[in-house]
Formats: C-alpha cells, sequence, structure tokens
C-alpha cells in the first residue's frame, strides 16, 4: 500500500469522480485511475462502481474512506502544528451554517485576531450541516438543534422564538399576533424538509391538534424570504434570523414558546485539535459567555 495511491482513492471518494480528484491534485486522470486500479489489485477489493461516466463508491470504499478521512485530517492537523504560525496567518476555515447571522459577531472577532486566515461560508439545514461535518468538507457548523450523535464538541449561542412574516402589504401585516386557527386555509411558504424551523413549528401545531400543508416549499431561508416579499404567502422563521427587511413585517405567534430555536455551534471532537479550529471554539467560547477575548 502506497500513499499515492491512498491519496488517489480518497480524492476520488471525495470528489466523485476520477476527473475531478485529478484537477484537485494536478495530475492526469490516468495516473489517477492507475493508483486507485493498483490499490483494488493489490487487495483484491472493489472501491468504486464504474458505470460509463459515472463512478459510485461501494460499501467497502465507505469504510476505507472513513479511515482515509482521518488519516487526511491528522496529516493536515500536523502540518498546522509544525507550521503553526503560519496556520493562523494563511489558512483556511470553512464554516456550514444555517444561517450566518448567528456567527457574525464570533467572526468579526477572529477577523480581527486572524486577518490573514481566509473564512468561507456555506448555507445550508441541520442535515446537510452535520453531513458536511462528518464528510470533513467543513470545520464549524452552525445548526438550530444539536445532532443525537455524541461525536460533537458545542457551544450553545442563544435562543429565539420562531415568528410569522409576511409582505409588507398583506392583509395580516397589521396583526400584533397570530395563532394556529389564523393560519388555517392561507397559502403558507415553508423550507424544504429537513429544515428544523419547519419541523419545530410543524410539531408545535400538531401538538395543538393542527395541520398544515405548505402551498410553496422552497430551499433555503433566502427563497423563502423573497417568495414571502411577492406577497404569496406567510412564511417562518427565527426572531433572530428575521434581519431587517423594509418589505417584511415579522408577526409573533401566539404558542412561539413552544417553538424556541436554539442556535449551536458544533465541530467533530476529533477535529477539536485543528489550530484555526481551536482558535475559532475558542472565540466562539468567549463570546458565549460575553467575555472579550484577548487580543
Amino acid at each position: 500500500m502506497r500513499y499515492v495511491q491512498l491519496r488517489a482513492f480518497h480524492y476520488v471518494a471525495i470528489y466523485g469522480g476520477f476527473s475531478r480528484a485529478a484537477n484537485e491534485l494536478f495530475l492526469t486522470q490516468p495516473a489517477i485511475s492507475d493508483q486507485v486500479r493498483k490499490l483494488e489489485e493489490e487487495y483484491d477489493i472493489l472501491l468504486f462502481n464504474r458505470h460509463k461516466k459515472q463512478v459510485e463508491i461501494t460499501p467497502a470504499g465507505e469504510k476505507l474512506l472513513e479511515i482515509t478521512r482521518r488519516m487526511f485530517d491528522s496529516e493536515k492537523q500536523a502540518q498546522e502544528l509544525l507550521t503553526e504560525s503560519r496556520a493562523t496567518r494563511t489558512g483556511t476555515l470553512h464554516i456550514m451554517a444555517d444561517s450566518a447571522v448567528h456567527v457574525l459577531k464570533i467572526l468579526a472577532r477572529f477577523r480581527e485576531k486572524y486577518p490573514g486566515v481566509v473564512v468561507k461560508i456555506s448555507q445550508g439545514n441541520t442535515e446537510t450541516v452535520t453531513e458536511s461535518l462528518f464528510r470533513y468538507e467543513a470545520d464549524i457548523g452552525i445548526l438550530g438543534e444539536l445532532p443525537p450523535a455524541s461525536d460533537f464538541e458545542t457551544i450553545a449561542l442563544n435562543s429565539s422564538p420562531i415568528s410569522a412574516f409576511v409582505a409588507l402589504d398583506h392583509p395580516l401585516a397589521m396583526r400584533k399576533s397570530l395563532s394556529f386557527a389564523d393560519l388555517l386555509g392561507l397559502p403558507l411558504v415553508m423550507r424544504e424538509a429537513g429544515s428544523k424551523t419547519r419541523k419545530k413549528f410543524e410539531d408545535a401545531a400538531e401538538a395543538k391538534g393542527f395541520s398544515f400543508t405548505p402551498t410553496i416549499t422552497a430551499e433555503g431561508r433566502e427563497a423563502v424570504r423573497e417568495i414571502v416579499a411577492s406577497g404569496a404567502g406567510v412564511g417562518f422563521v427565527s426572531a433572530a434570523e428575521f434581519g431587517d427587511d423594509p418589505r417584511l413585517i415579522r408577526i409573533p405567534l401566539e404558542d412561539e414558546g413552544q417553538m424556541m430555536m436554539d442556535e449551536t455551534l458544533i465541530c467533530l471532537r476529533e477535529r477539536r485539535g485543528g489550530k484555526l479550529v481551536s482558535a475559532f471554539l475558542s472565540i466562539a467560547q468567549d463570546h458565549a459567555n460575553d467575555i472579550v477575548p484577548d487580543t
């Protein structure tokens, strides 16, 4: 078994194909294919199913990928340790958040202390956040509900109720609050399945004997916001994430006490020792404790 063979396998697995892996490693596709083929032949194991131009990882490949993820992450941490000062000057930190608003103040403090670090922020719901962390595609996650797995280091950030919101000229815009009964028969705009905001709302409604089917389902918070702003229906959002949009009016829900969104920062425990991850968690913990970190 050679390092280059495992590296070739790892990149094909995480990028979903031989061409993309070759691009990432600055090698030719035949070279990548040859390394993976030699690994499979040497151990008489099939790591990928090749169907024309499609590449699908096998169960054996999935098990090996779990090992190579840890292996290459440990390699990254070793590099950070050996070049510690450089890691916090020129490194890259990937954050996957259900809403970036919950991490803006932490990010500002982090950027002040580590101005040379490139921060990449992607958006996703709870399912995609946890999946990205497990796949090592993200270093830090921000989500509205703790995952059941015990693989994570966590820091509680804040808690806020779910509210309804409508366009400024919507007939409900002057209402001080809304009940579940008020929402019956109205066009509702909700996020995709997997959204914890939607699940919290639906669970609270069901507990009160109500059931709602969205008129429009949209992928992502911004899509819901734009659809509601057009006057197409009533949307739902955590009060902390409502923001300042002059086109929209937020309306509290009467049962909002049963629909609290607890935003939490998480990272994989096994990656807690990474220089940038550790630095970000330290600042996040200081923020959670309302302590200004040392500079």
